[in-house]
């Protein structure tokens, strides 16, 4: 360096800064140092975005193009929507059309009918455990009696259901009220029948046994008059007939007793399946007994033949 350029920095570094100026070599020395520096952060800096980008084109190269990727591992994911519950559609049936064929058009299926039990079989004998026991405040002790003899009372000389039997058994059962002391004599008499009949001609013979007490309003039986009517019934069976038969009292000889009492007998038929079982009460000595027992009882007889029949 000259010494005019010498003298001027020294005059210059005097004049604004007292603490002085730095010397030329020392200056030039600092301006290659941060020339140097800025070349190598060029050179790293060139580097990573070369690494990056080689990087990032070998994960696509992984990847693949139909490769879905990720939010990045911090990113929460968004709940999976809960679908809504499914209804089971009802498997439709079809009708058959013309043809026979299935038209194809779906039908609705009627709902199963509650309450209603299955149907019975149709047996060819009867045993004993098909006819019921009496409940034990009405047994007198002396048991039933197997034997013949009618299954109906006389109506004016009709014989209903008397075709198109198949079996058929009858026993007598006394019985007695359940206030009646032990010991006793019985309060009535049951003339219990069971009858198998052939298809068809079960449901035949009820109705001809309405027939039959309508068409007998009145009839003699010994001395004296009986009337018959029907009462109403339901609930026992398939189906069932009650009709009374009412007549003065008379004593033991069969005359008129000359009181104005009078003795009712009841009697009611119950149809299950192709069975059909009468319970005809015939008092004891006279007397009637209540419409309360015999209904008690003509339930015990059809849950008897509904547990045969099973």
């Amino acid at each position: 360096m000259s010494r005019e350029l010498t003298g001027f920095y020294r005059s210059l570094a005097e004049d604004t800064d007292p603490r002085g100026l730095a010397a030329p070599d020392l200056v030039r020395r600092y301006a290659d140092r941060r020339a140097r520096t800025r070349a190598a952060l060029g050179v790293l800096t060139a580097a990573a975005l070369v690494g990056g980008t080689a990087v990032g084109a070998q994960f696509v190269l992984v990847a693949g193009p139909d490769t879905r990727v990720g939010p990045p591992a911090d990113t929460p994911a968004p709940p999976s929507p809960t679908p809504p519950p499914s209804t089971p559609m009802p498997t439709p049936t079809t009708s058959p059309g013309p043809s026979g064929s299935a038209s194809g058009q779906p039908t609705s299926t009627s709902p199963t009918r509650v309450g209603v039990p299955p149907p019975v079989r149709t047996p060819t004998s009867i045993p004993d455990s098909a006819f019921f026991a009496l409940a034990a405040a009405n047994d007198t002790g002396a048991g039933s009696r197997f034997g013949e003899g009618q299954v109906l009372p006389a109506l004016c000389g009709a014989e209903p259901g008397a075709s198109g039997t198949v079996r058929q058994r009858v026993r007598s059962v006394p019985f007695k009220l359940a206030g009646t002391p032990e010991g006793n004599i019985p309060d009535g008499l049951y003339r219990h029948s069971i009858t198998i009949y052939r298809d068809g001609k079960a449901a035949a013979a009820l109705d001809e046994l309405r027939d039959a007490v309508r068409d007998c309003p009145e009839q003699p039986v010994g001395k004296v008059t009986s009337r018959q009517k029907l009462l109403p019934s339901s609930g026992y069976g398939d189906e069932s007939v009650l009709f009374e038969m009412r007549s003065p009292s008379v004593d033991l000889n069969g005359d008129p007793a000359g009181e104005g009492g009078e003795d009712v007998r009841l009697i009611r038929a119950i149809r299950v399946g192709t069975v059909v079982t009468v319970l005809w009460e015939q008092g004891w000595e006279g007397g009637s007994s209540p419409k309360s027992q015999v209904d008690a009882d003509s339930r015990r007889a059809v849950l008897a033949i509904r547990n045969w029949l099973r």
